[in-house]
Formats: structure tokens, sequence, C-alpha cells
């Protein structure tokens, strides 16, 4: 069993964040730059070593906002372990639990979910467990609002997978579980589409429902049951969102058919529309394979990518050039164009 201050890979573990049946998730710092923070999934049982490969495969190019991105994968580690994104902050599901969101946060909270499913649907990723307990919410909205870039985050792709692969059970946990009562939660079937449930393969559009519940969640601090719509339970829930919600929390042939089309039925009152990210795969100019968007020097060849190197100031990391704040030390970040040669 993993133990604080051993070291993986090339990260030193420094505290547990969350244990499932099958693996442990830590916050770990790297070796050398003492400030730079990961969240570490580790498999404790040998038969999911397959499943976090697939994992690691599946989330490695995902570079958006609002995906906790993969910082480092290595299956042949001694134990194998898949380093992401750390996320200070919490799951949302305390935050439900407060009860304290405006309809307004609850749309902003949405529209950034929405936003990192389009872009995970239009690399051919299914996440498959959208729940409160895989979305995270940085510590700094407390300053800087639910409507800021890159606040909320969607992670634990663990059962998710590219659309051309074959489906398999992953490690049972989320790197968001951070109290203790998310490991007793069993409601994840409250969030499984019908049509899953009857045993059909899993599209995009089961995400879209789990999103249905999740905004009913943000609006109402319950679940829904029967035909209440938020505004049965919360009367400041506009009705314009019992609309959307029915679209959304409906049967296949219903629902809504892209994350961008849910998107753009959350733009009403109260919503500011969120901008969706019309992305092509790009390609590195010397070698010609394909790179992630953000990427400063190629994986393959190594060649620069971008007219400047941005690194920053504080630990010396390579943010992408849309980040706002340091994803390792959470330092606020000058802003610093990266001009593609």
């Amino acid at each position: 069993m993993p133990v604080t201050g051993q070291r993986i890979g090339e990260y030193v573990l420094e505290e547990p964040l969350g244990r499932g049946a099958f693996g442990e998730v830590w916050r770990a710092r790297h070796h050398a730059w003492l400030d730079q923070h990961v969240a570490v999934k580790i498999p404790t049982d040998p038969q999911y070593l397959r499943n976090l490969q697939r994992e690691g495969a599946a989330v490695q190019g995902l570079v958006h906002p609002n995906v906790a991105r993969a910082i480092a994968f290595d299956p042949y580690a001694d134990p194998a372990y898949l380093a992401t994104e750390y996320v200070p902050g919490s799951s949302l599901r305390p935050v439900i639990a407060a009860k304290s969101l405006t309809h307004k946060d609850a749309v902003a909270i949405m529209q950034q979910v929405l936003a990192g499913l389009s872009y995970a649907h239009g690399r051919g990723i299914v996440h498959r467990d959208v729940k409160p307990e895989n979305i995270l919410v940085h510590e700094r909205v407390k300053s800087d609002g639910y409507a800021a870039e890159g606040v909320v985050k969607v992670t634990d792709f663990g059962l998710g997978r590219a659309a051309s692969e074959g489906a398999a059970v992953s490690i049972a946990y989320s790197a968001s579980m951070n109290d203790p009562k998310a490991r007793d939660l069993a409601g994840t079937i409250d969030y499984m589409a019908p049509e899953v449930r009857g045993g059909a393969e899993a599209d995009a559009r089961a995400d879209l429902y789990a999103c249905g519940v999740v905004l009913y969640e943000l609006l109402t601090g319950e679940r829904p049951a029967g035909t209440d719509v938020p505004s049965d339970v919360n009367p400041n829930a506009p009705r314009q969102l019992d609309d959307v919600f029915r679209r959304a929390y409906a049967r296949l042939e219903k629902r809504f058919t892209s994350a961008d089309e849910f998107l753009a039925a959350l733009s009403g009152p109260g919503a500011a529309p969120a901008p969706v990210r019309a992305m092509t795969t790009p390609t590195c100019p010397q070698c010609r394979k394909h790179v992630s968007f953000g990427d400063q020097f190629c994986m393959h060849c190594g060649i620069q990518l971008t007219a400047t190197v941005r690194r920053c100031a504080k630990c010396g990391a390579y943010p992408a050039a849309a980040d706002q704040h340091c994803i390792f030390c959470g330092e606020t970040l000058a802003a610093q164009a990266t001009v593609a040669r």
C-alpha cells in the first residue's frame, strides 16, 4: 500500500485524497520542483492495471480549461501511476450540499462542465460517470466566482473510453473524493441514462443525461424524483431552466444530441453564453505528427512549437498559453501570448 513520503516515478506522495476498492489517489509533489503538486492515481489491485492503462491513454491528449489535465503516465513503474492536474478545493458534492448556489451559479458551473465534455466528446471520449464527485471546483472560486475560466474541471475518466475501444470497468473511485462520505455514495445509478441501464452502450448523450441530473441538483440540492422540475422544488429557479432540464433528463430520442446543443439551451435569462471552442487536432510543422493543444514542444521530435516559451515565474513549470493560474503551484500568471511558428 502507498505511504506518505514514498517516491513514485518523479513524485513524492504527501497526502491521500481518496481511496476505493481498487486504488488510491494521492496529492504528490515533484521530487525536484517542491512547489509542483499533482494528483497521483495508483492501482492497489493488480487486475486493474490494464484499466489504468486505458484511462491514461484516453486522457493524456485532453487539454482543456475544464478538464483535469493528465501530466504523467507510467504503467511500467512500481507501482504504476497516472499523475493528473491537482485542483485545490473540493468536489461539487459539498457545494451542492451547502444549498448556497444561485441559479446563475448553477448555469455557470454547468456551462463549464459541458464545455469540458464537448471537448472530450470531440476527441472521441465518453466520460460515462459524470456526477458531482467527478467535478472539481477550484478554491479560487471564492475570489473569482463560478464564471471564471477553469474554475470547474471534469475529472476521473476512469470509466471513460475512446469510442473505438472496448469498454471495461476501471478504478471505481474519484480523484475528487476528498470528503469521507463520497466513497460511501451509492448514487451512480441515479446518473445513468435509461438506455445504459437497459444494457445499451453509452455514447455522448449518456453524459448529457447525467448532466441533467447534476443541473437539477445544482438548482435544488436534491436529485430528481418523479416528474418534478427544478422550479417545483426551488421557486427561484427560472422556468427556462425547467425546459433545459426536461431536454436533458429525457429518453434518448428526446434528449439533447450534443453538449453544444445543451450549452446553447442554457443561454437565456440569467445565463451568459459559454464559448464553445471548435478545435481540430494540431500537427507538428516538422515531423507532421499530432500534438496536443497548448504544447510548447513536440513530444515526438522535440521542436519548439511556439515563438516564445512560457514558464511560471514562481516554480519554473511550463503552463499552457490559455492558463490563468499555474496548475502546479497556483501562481497567477502574467499574460504572455505564444504564437505558433
